[in-house]
Parts: structure tokens; C-alpha cells; sequence
């Protein structure tokens, strides 16, 4: 008797075939069930309050431990809990919450998206840097010589001491033929400086200096800070009160100079959201916030988190911005290049 042979041509159909068979069974699955729009409301709840957050940081107030000041300076890092809040709503099968993490989402990519491209332009005529080289610092001719090799014109040097002073002057005198040590802070140019002097901003001691450098593009007010410190403390909050009130008496002497073109170089202690900085971020324009790459954080230097120091400008145009390699100091150096209008003066 002949028997007949079949031969099978699969086992299951073809991938597609099977993708799609999965794909139905996970949507009948989920319309069948009722349960995944109740489950996940506290998570929902998180993601708007996550929301309102970023959007209503301005409102948050400083009178209790400066709290509004301390959410601005991390602003940037209330990101990370959107992929926490997904995972959780997925893992929660809960529409409810995977939606509503739409919303923070939304938000943060409003504030802080267009920092994730590169704006960094071509070009420019000056290059300048700005380092907190840490008072403790263990190597501070190698740090001289790590600042000098980012090629900048201008350099801004902030925490001195007494005693470290002679080693920088050494260490730059090659690169740079005109500087200016004021207190704790100091100024390098490879172009002429002239009426230098200590800005007062309330200390009682000098932190703070401006200069006009006298470049072939024009002059330029040069200034360079090192507002107070900040300490968040468990009983008192973010303890703030000194640097803000610098802060103002800085803003108030860039608002009183005289050159069209300044460049603030300097480690501030806050970040361009920080409220309490607003008398010099009202005036002045953040390089990195306008020609970086990324948020540019300079603190601490092991695990930058956020961006302290800056280098912010009026009347000069940031062609591109960026961090510096690290040194002996706990700051990253960060440097920029501005280009001058040809009517400087």
C-alpha cells in the first residue's frame, strides 16, 4: 500500500506571523483588563507633582532653609525620577501612571532638551577660562600648566592662597605676559590689563576684581568672582545668605560699568536657576546655556552635578563653551570662546 508523506513547512508561521499573534494576545489581555486604569494613582499623583515642580520652581519659597534655591541648583537632575516613574507604571501595568509620566516629561525636555545639542559654533576672537583651583590644591603648577594648555587668552583663577600665588605666577609668566592678583582671586592675559581694581561684594575681604583687557578686538570689562560658599545642613536648609547678598553687590557693579562688553568669569556657588542670582543672570548670558554642548556641570570635580562656575557675557557674542579636563582641584576648569563686535570700545 502507498502511503503518503507530508512534510510540515512550520512549526508556527512565519516571525511576523508569530510577532503579531503576541502582540494581540498582550492587547486582549490588557482591554480585558479593568483594573489598569485604577492601579497606579499614587504614581500618577507623583508625575504631576514631579511636573508642577519643574514648572513652578520659581514659586517654591526661600524662606524655609532656602528650599526654593536648593531645588533650582539640582533642577536639571529631577529628570531621573521620569524613567523611575515609567518603570514603575509598567511594572504596575497601570495606563494611568504611564501616561500621566508624560507630562514631567514634557516638561523637562521644555527646560532642559535643548541643552542635550550641540550649539557650539565656529570661529571667534577670544578664548578665555575660568578655574576654582582649591585651595588645597597638592599640584598647583600642574594645574597652571593643565589651564594654560587649553590654548585661552584670558584666564580667571579663583581660592587662591598667599603662599600658592608665587607658584601660579611662575607656572603662567611664559603663557601670559599681564596679570593681576587681587586677594583670593587673580586674573592672566596674554593682552594688556588696566584700570584694575577689587569689586566690593560685602565680605569684608577681597574675592571679587575687575579689569578692562585691552584686546585688538576692543576693550573688554573683565570680571572675575568667587561668591561665598554653600552648605545645605540638616537643621538650617540651604544656608545661602552671604553668597545671595554678594551676589546683589556684584550685580550691582556690573550694572555700573561704564565698557559696553563684559565677561563675568568666576565660580558663583549657583547655577543660572538659582533665583537668588538673578541681579547678575538679569544682565548677563551664560556661554554654556548658549554655545555648549550638555549642561557643562563643573562640581564636584569626581562626580560633576552641577554647574557652579561660569562664564557669562554682555554685549560679546559665545561662539562655543565647554569643560575643561580635571586638575588637582575639586572644580572642573571650563573655558569659552566670545567673539567681539568690531565697534568694542
Amino acid at each position: 500500500m502507498a502511503q503518503a508523506y507530508v512534510t510540515e513547512t512550520g512549526s508556527g508561521g512565519s516571525e511576523s506571523d508569530r510577532r503579531g499573534s503576541r502582540l494581540r494576545r498582550l492587547y486582549d489581555n490588557l482591554r480585558g483588563d479593568r483594573g489598569i486604569w485604577r492601579r497606579g494613582l499614587v504614581l500618577a499623583a507623583c508625575a504631576v507633582i514631579l511636573a508642577l515642580v519643574m514648572v513652578l520652581h520659581a514659586q517654591i519659597p526661600n524662606t524655609i532653609g532656602n528650599l526654593g534655591s536648593l531645588v533650582e541648583t539640582f533642577l536639571p537632575w529631577l529628570g531621573v525620577f521620569v524613567p523611575l516613574l515609567l518603570a514603575l507604571g509598567l511594572v504596575r501595568r497601570s495606563a494611568t501612571a504611564v501616561i500621566a509620566v508624560l507630562l514631567p516629561t514634557i516638561v523637562w525636555l521644555n527646560l532642559f532638551g535643548g541643552l542635550l545639542t550641540d550649539r557650539a559654533g565656529s570661529g571667534g576672537d577670544l578664548t578665555v577660562a575660568t578655574h576654582n583651583v582649591n585651595a588645597d590644591n597638592t599640584d598647583p603648577s600642574g594645574t597652571a600648566r593643565d589651564v594654560a594648555a587649553s590654548g585661552a587668552d584670558v584666564v580667571a583663577l579663583e581660592e587662591l592662597t598667599a603662599t600658592a600665588v608665587p607658584v601660579y605666577e611662575k607656572a603662567l609668566a611664559a603663557t601670559y605676559k599681564y596679570h593681576s592678583v587681587q586677594g583670593t582671586v587673580g586674573l592672566w592675559s596674554k593682552y594688556p590689563l588696566k584700570d584694575v581694581r577689587p569689586v566690593d561684594i560685602k565680605l569684608g575681604w577681597t574675592r571679587a576684581m575687575r579689569a578692562t583687557i585691552v584686546t585688538p578686538f576692543g576693550e573688554i570689562a573683565g570680571y572675575v568672582a568667587h561668591l561665598p560658599s554653600v552648605r545645605v545642613k540638616l537643621a538650617a536648609g540651604f544656608t545661602a545668605h552671604q553668597r545671595d547678598k554678594s551676589a546683589d553687590a556684584l550685580g550691582e557693579a556690573i550694572a555700573d560699568e561704564t565698557l559696553r562688553d563684559v565677561i563675568l568669569l568666576g565660580d558663583l556657588n549657583g547655577t543660572m536657576n538659582d533665583r537668588s542670582l538673578s541681579n547678575i543672570t538679569s544682565q548677563l548670558r551664560s556661554t554654556q546655556g548658549a554655545a555648549g554642548s550638555g549642561f557643562g556641570f563643573s562640581w564636584p570635580a569626581s562626580f560633576p552635578m552641577a554647574r557652579i562656575d561660569q562664564i557669562m557675557v554682555k554685549g560679546v557674542d559665545p561662539v562655543t563653551s565647554w569643560t575643561l579636563p580635571r586638575t588637582g582641584s575639586d572644580h572642573l576648569p571650563i573655558a569659552a570662546r566670545v567673539k567681539i563686535s568690531a565697534t568694542a570700545s
